[in-house]
């Protein structure tokens, strides 16, 4: 089962050289941002509701996600995605993924939704250092991520051993 498993998060976090240079970029910003929900405990998750991921910035992201996954279900909750201009906007989200052209937005994302179970994902770097949950980031041509372990428990989040093998621990 441990074997099966970690292979899923194989297939799933670096969706093969092969799949991964048959899509367009954002989309495999997407399933990564999607996929990272698979892996993440948040603690109202046995409660119905909305399940919302926000994007600041990437408009093709907020678009795939949207024809995606918008509208699908996660145990009790329901997927809802939106999309935000800005850090004033944010609001009741379980994810914020905030775009590279948006990381201006990330020290006032990351203090509005502080202490509210909200994993704030981005991409450019130091933004993980800074206090991101999760940072992606290119390593020799790949895109990998790295997973900031004290913001995550700062979140109350819980995030499963397989996502944390995968990561670039900081």
């Amino acid at each position: 089962m441990k074997t099966l498993k970690a292979l899923v998060v194989v297939i799933f976090l670096f969706a093969g050289s092969a799949f991964a240079q048959d899509r367009p970029v954002h989309e495999i910003y997407t399933m990564m941002v999607f996929n990272f929900t698979k892996y993440v405990q948040w603690p109202d998750a046995d409660k119905p509701g909305e399940f919302v991921i926000g994007v600041i910035g990437n408009e093709e992201v907020f678009k795939t996600l949207s024809t995606w996954y918008n509208g699908k279900t996660k145990g009790a909750k329901t997927y809802v995605i939106k999309k935000f201009s800005n850090a004033a906007e944010v609001s009741d989200c379980a994810v914020v993924y905030i775009d590279k052209s948006k990381s201006g937005e990330f020290d006032a994302v990351n203090n509005k939704v502080k202490g509210k179970g909200t994993l704030v994902v981005t991409d450019r770097n130091g933004l993980g250092s800074k206090g991101s949950c999760i940072n992606f980031k290119t390593v020799d041509d790949k895109l990998k991520f790295e997973l900031n372990q004290k913001a995550i428990e700062a979140t109350n989040l819980k995030v499963s051993s397989a996502l944390t093998s995968m990561a670039i621990l900081i």
